[in-house]
């Protein structure tokens, strides 16, 4: 089964997937296979390989020889392009039950080529009351060919009726050793760029990977790196959370916009936009509708983009702040960012433990107020005041 081979160090699930793949092929031919279930739920912190296992997973599933990594159909599990494998992601901050409700409509339908459909469901914490009591209603009662792998960060960010119909598949953060060698072995990335990229990534292993091979990357988290130490007065932090801002609009914009371009082209020439003839004014009309959907679509997917951005700084000054309080206190552990160890020990002689502590909870809450859709400038307005000093929040705020 070598579509397993690219997780890193999640021997114990691997293990558990690969048996069921086993007993799934027993049920597809009438015989009993108790390690194979219609719903699972797959958990793990971000970068762990929750989207990784659920592909393997998949494609051992509709592949004739359970996950060869060679066949055409596992090939087209990894492009996107398998019929009977369905990966979704969504495009928005929340799943809307119009889109929970098209999502079973197609769930409901029978695999085209193989024994089972496969629908991967990302971020399914993202789920609101009345989308998860949508998607309820099919896991009580799913079709017989379809299986569901909801992927999500905790257990606990999961509404309860739907985990207790899954089987929960617990991924962990793997070690930064085990990333570098991947990203060297696989990747063919030099050995020290490799360390760094694991160890700036906080063990998540597609950002280290983008760190390690794009330059525009690495100057984007130096540039995040340098806030704690340039909030020299409170007009500097008006200043760097509009730059912030600024930056992750951009970063956005340069993600988004080809595939909004490219969704545009795709349904002008589906409706075959600029022919002749009969009947184009209807055709005309539908193009219209599809083109307005779509709006819809591209707002959803940037709002999607720009909110990763922003968790991106988030997550870099969160690294910052925990080598700062490693540090005060006096760990010996290594540091995310040990390459600007000075630069945070000059931080970690202002303040103390508790100021620090302040801090890192400030980040939390900027966090959650972005997801609460709180205006992006203002909070990290207020959260870079917080930086700089703990008590001129009340103040400001």
């Amino acid at each position: 089964m070598k579509v397993f081979e690219s997780l890193i160090g999640q021997e114990q699930a691997v293990q558990e997937m690969q048996r069921a793949t086993i007993d799934a092929a027993k049920i597809s031919i009438g015989d009993r296979g108790d390690a194979m279930t219609h719903a699972w739920l797959i958990t793990g912190p971000p970068g762990s390989g929750r989207s990784t296992l659920a592909l393997a997973f998949a494609a051992s599933l509709v592949c004739p020889n359970g996950g060869c990594s060679e066949c055409v159909d596992c090939r087209n599990v990894a492009a996107g392009m398998h019929p009977d494998v369905e990966h979704i992601i969504p495009e928005g901050i929340v799943y809307k039950v119009e889109a929970t409700r098209n999502l079973i409509e197609r769930a409901a339908l029978l695999p085209t080529r193989s024994p089972w459909h496969v629908i991967i469901v990302e971020d399914v914490d993202r789920f609101r009351l009345d989308a998860a009591s949508t998607l309820l209603k099919t896991l009580e009662e799913p079709p017989p060919q379809t299986v569901w792998l909801l992927c999500a960060p905790t257990v606990d960010d999961v509404y309860p009726t739907i985990r207790s119909r899954c089987r929960h598949v617990l991924l962990n953060t793997p070690t930064l050793s085990a990333i570098a060698d991947q990203l060297t072995v696989r990747f063919g990335i030099d050995p020290a760029m490799a360390s760094f990229a694991a160890r700036a990534a906080q063990g998540h292993i597609g950002r280290a990977r983008a760190i390690a091979t794009d330059e525009s990357v690495r100057l984007r988290r130096k540039q995040t790196l340098e806030i704690p130490t340039n909030l020299r007065a409170v007009s500097s932090c008006f200043d760097l959370a509009n730059k912030i801002v600024a930056s992750a609009n951009a970063d956005a914009d340069a993600i988004v916009s080809p595939l909004d371009e490219q969704d545009d082209q795709d349904i002008r020439t589906a409706y075959g936009e600029g022919a002749e003839g009969k009947g184009l004014k209807t055709v005309e009309r539908q193009m219209k509708s599809s083109l307005k959907t779509l709006e819809e679509r591209i707002k959803a997917r940037r709002r999607r983009v720009l909110s990763d951005q922003y968790d991106r700084v988030l997550l870099d000054l969160t690294g910052y702040y925990r080598d700062v309080l490693v540090i005060q206190s006096g760990a010996s552990v290594e540091l995310i960012n040990e390459e600007i160890r000075e630069a945070i020990d000059r931080v970690a002689s202002v303040d103390d433990e508790s100021a620090t502590l302040q801090k890192i909870a400030a980040i939390t809450e900027t966090r959650d107020q972005i997801v609460a859709n709180v205006n992006p400038l203002n909070a990290f307005e207020s959260l870079l005041v917080t930086l700089r000093d703990p008590k001129l929040n009340a103040i400001v705020g």
